[in-house]
C-alpha cells in the first residue's frame, strides 16, 4: 500500500485522503448506455453483465456517511423487511436519481434526508467513488461524505428497519472482505461480504465497500 493502513488511520487523514483521492466529477457511463461502468457484479460473474446489458438503464446514488468520530464509523441501514425489492437487506442510504435532482450528491443527499431523517447541515461531501453496476440495471454512483457527529436519526419506517453504524477500520480492512457464493437463477453467484455482529453486509454494498477500499488504498 501506498498509504496508511486502515486500522493506523485517523479519521481526520481519512477524510484528506477521500478528497484527495475520490472524483468530483460525474462518471459519464452513470448514464450513458454507450459506457459500460467498470465495476460492479459483472467483475466476478461476467454473465451478468449480459443481464445488466439487456434492462434500462437505473441512474441511482447513495451516501456512503463516514461519522467523524474519534474512531470513525459508517452509517448503515437494514431495509424493511417488507419492501418489494432487497428486503432485509444492509443498504446505504440512497435511492434512484429523479429529474429534479440537480447532481447524485443532491439525490443520494435527499433520499438519506427521506430515509434516515439524516440533516444536509451535518454532511460534507468529499466525492464520488467509482460507479457499480448492479444486474437489475441500476448504475450507482458512490458519494463519500463526512458526517459531523450531533444529527439525529429518525427512520422512515416504511423503508427503513434499523440504522447502526460499523466501525470504518472494519470495513476498510482486507481481511474482512469475504468471497461468498450462491445459488442465483440457475447459476452461482460470487460476491463481497462483511458480516459483522448480526449483520451480513454484502452484494452491492459490500462490493462498493471494497472498491472505496481499493480506490483510497491502492488495494
Amino acid at each position: 500500500m501506498d498509504a496508511a493502513t486502515p486500522k493506523s488511520l485517523p479519521g481526520h487523514e481519512f477524510f484528506d485522503l477521500a478528497r484527495a483521492r475520490l472524483s468530483q466529477q460525474v462518471d459519464p457511463a452513470l448514464t450513458n448506455p454507450d459506457l459500460v461502468p467498470p465495476h460492479g457484479d459483472h467483475e466476478s460473474d461476467p454473465v451478468f453483465l449480459a443481464i445488466a446489458d439487456v434492462r434500462p438503464i437505473r441512474p441511482a446514488a447513495v451516501l456512503i456517511p463516514v461519522v467523524d468520530h474519534p474512531e470513525p464509523t459508517v452509517l448503515l441501514t437494514l431495509r424493511n423487511e417488507k419492501l418489494s425489492s432487497h428486503a432485509g437487506q444492509v443498504a446505504f442510504p440512497g435511492g434512484k436519481i429523479d429529474p429534479e435532482d440537480v447532481s447524485p450528491v443532491a439525490a443520494a443527499l435527499r433520499e438519506a434526508n427521506e430515509e434516515i431523517g439524516l440533516d444536509a447541515r451535518f454532511i460534507e461531501p468529499l466525492g464520488y467513488s467509482d460507479t457499480h453496476l448492479t444486474t437489475t440495471g441500476y448504475r450507482i454512483a458512490p458519494t463519500v461524505a463526512r458526517v459531523m457527529p450531533g444529527f439525529t436519526i429518525t427512520p422512515n419506517p416504511a423503508e427503513v428497519q434499523d440504522v447502526f453504524e460499523v466501525p470504518l477500520a472494519f470495513l476498510m480492512g482486507p481481511e474482512n472482505h469475504q468471497r461468498h457464493s450462491r445459488e442465483w437463477r440457475g447459476m452461482m453467484r460470487t460476491y463481497y461480504a462483511m458480516p459483522f455482529g448480526d449483520h451480513y453486509i454484502w452484494g452491492a454494498t459490500a462490493g462498493m465497500l471494497r472498491r472505496l477500499y481499493e480506490r483510497l488504498y491502492g488495494g
